[in-house]
């Protein structure tokens, strides 16, 4: 609002200075606490934006979600934030053994804390002690058995934590369903206002019973020690509209998702939404000339380094020292903490091992630098380009994007999204880009990026930021390419079939168990269930 000629911004009981520049927008609270940035529009009824929330403890990154204020009168703007919920539960589950022992497992359906870790529990009066195998570190608290609270220190964590007891219809994210919900009805997903259509299983030629079967078995799952399938949501979409849309482990349709690294697909779908702009680059523009702030202040540069392309960022095969899969890298993608000031500069530092295109291998860095290449030739805040071209045509809402220490948004991976948006991506591809008869990228960007250009050291395929899979149903093979996320987020498109498929799943760092969803739950109780070709 403005008051003599000043304008102030009130929030949450905040009241600050705001700075209104050209149409845009500027909102900083005290002590990082947060920022809101925005544009006001031309005939000053609405401002749209992004609220900036400060670092989350459950990825420790900032995120920008997208917000609109509308008029109330002259001057004046209301609206709502809605910033990510830092949330993060844990359960610790304790039995006595048939020896007469006591065991405890934690499971955590947000991080996968404590993954693979079987305790002994000790209590000694008040002091309780969990020690675990050995190589992990114990764990020592207290237990007030008047309150009936056990406090446990965390050292990974530097937290503690204080348990209670629940019983099994108030462990809400450590079942499957809570309460127990019996055996499994299918019900045809609820349209609403997101341009989803929805159908039943039968309206698009798929048989009911193989799908009844996949969500009984999840339902089925019991928590225990060792580590096994966490699905958290199940969406299918055929002929365009949704079949299928289950949730699990506490998450529902309105809570948003980690997609982690399946993010990455949507750098790609940007870079050639920006191209069919008409931005001044192509993917065979090196990359060094798309960032001329770093000219002449770049470490390691050669001439490899000089016929980098936009290309090789996108198929992961840029030559440069960076390997996701090696601890020891120096461009992996755990050394992008806040001590690094400038993230794309670092990237481009990297020496280089290899000719750019000579062999792909997984670096999310590599993605990340899109973000580089986009924001110079669009000249706009990655977030806002999102919102523009991507989130507003798609119909999305409460979503929210992770930010690198310079407060641009980082490509990597990790953007958090309702499943049915995340759905979206797939089903915006298999429709050759378009969204409900809307265009939104070319269908040639979509035919090029999805087409084969690299080949990782699996043997997988890769495109430009998708997978590339080839799945056998008893004598049938489908071509399959997908977006795909630590943990299990996979949003997985059969072109042949006209199917989209979507996993959310909590199996972090447990790529055995989480390909399976691809390799046999897919090809088994979904590909199975099509019965109209």
């Amino acid at each position: 609002m403005r008051s003599e000629g000043a304008w102030r911004a009130r929030i949450a009981g905040f009241d600050v200075p705001a700075r209104v520049d050209g149409g845009k927008v500027s909102v900083v609270f005290p002590g990082g606490q947060g920022e809101l940035r925005g544009t006001l529009a031309e005939d000053g009824r609405r401002i749209t934006g992004h609220w900036i929330q400060p670092r989350v403890l459950m990825s420790g990154m900032k995120f920008a979600t997208p917000v609109e204020l509308r008029a109330l009168q002259a001057d004046v703007w209301r609206g709502e934030v809605a910033p990510l919920e830092d949330r993060f539960s844990l359960y610790l589950v304790v039995r006595k053994q048939p020896d007469g022992s006591v065991s405890a497992f934690i499971r955590n359906p947000e991080r996968n804390f404590g993954n693979r870790m079987l305790f002994r529990v000790g209590l000694q009066g008040s002091a309780v002690r969990l020690t675990p195998s050995p190589g992990n570190v114990q764990i020592e608290g207290t237990f007030d058995a008047q309150a009936g609270r056990l406090s446990l220190r965390l050292p990974s964590m530097d937290t503690t934590f204080d348990f209670t007891r629940r019983e099994r219809t108030q462990a809400v994210g450590l079942h499957p369903r809570t309460p127990a919900p019996g055996p499994y009805v299918y019900q045809r997903p609820i349209a609403e206002e997101d341009g989803w259509a929805t159908a039943s299983l039968a309206e698009v030629g798929m048989d009911v019973q193989p799908l009844r079967q996949l969500v009984q078995r999840i339902l089925d799952q019991e928590p225990g020690p060792e580590s096994a399938p966490a699905i958290q949501g199940l969406l299918v979409a055929r002929l365009g509209k949704l079949v299928v849309e289950e949730y699990f482990q506490g998450f529902d349709k309105e809570r948003p998702h980690d997609l982690r690294s399946a993010s990455k697909s949507y750098a790609s779908v940007m870079i050639g939404i920006a191209l069919d702009q008409g931005a001044p680059f192509t993917v065979d523009t090196p990359v060094l000339s798309m960032f001329p702030e770093y000219k002449g202040r770049l470490a390691n540069l050669d001439a490899r380094k000089r016929k980098l392309t936009v290309a090789h960022l996108m198929t992961m095969s840029t030559g440069l020292s960076c390997d996701d899969d090696d601890p020891a890298s120096p461009g992996n993608e755990d050394r992008l903490e806040d001590d690094v000031p400038d993230w794309y500069k670092y990237t481009l530092d990297l020496p280089m091992v290899r000719e750019p295109g000579e062999k792909a291998v997984y670096c999310s860095a590599n993605i990340n630098l899109l973000g580089g290449v986009l924001r110079n030739a669009t000249r706009m805040w990655i977030p806002e380009f999102f919102e523009k071209n991507l989130a507003t045509p798609l119909q999305m809402r409460g979503y929210h994007l992770d930010l690198m220490p310079t407060g641009e948004q980082y490509l990597g991976g990790g953007i958090y999204m309702r499943p049915r948006d995340a759905l979206k991506l797939g089903q915006l591809y298999l429709s050759g880009g378009t969204w409900n008869g809307r265009r939104v990228v070319s269908q040639a960007w979509v035919e090029r990026s999805t087409a084969n250009h690299a080949t990782m050291g699996d043997g997988r395929t890769y495109g430009y930021t998708w997978w590339r899979h080839e799945l056998r149903v008893g004598d049938r093979v489908y071509s399959e390419y997908e977006a795909s996320g630590n943990g299990g987020q996979l949003v997985m498109v059969v072109p042949e079939l006209d199917l989209v498929v979507m996993f959310t799943a909590g199996n972090y760092n447990h790529v055995a168990i989480w390909r399976k969803f691809r390799e046999e739950l897919l090809p088994r109780f979904i590909l199975g269930a099509v019965t109209s070709k």
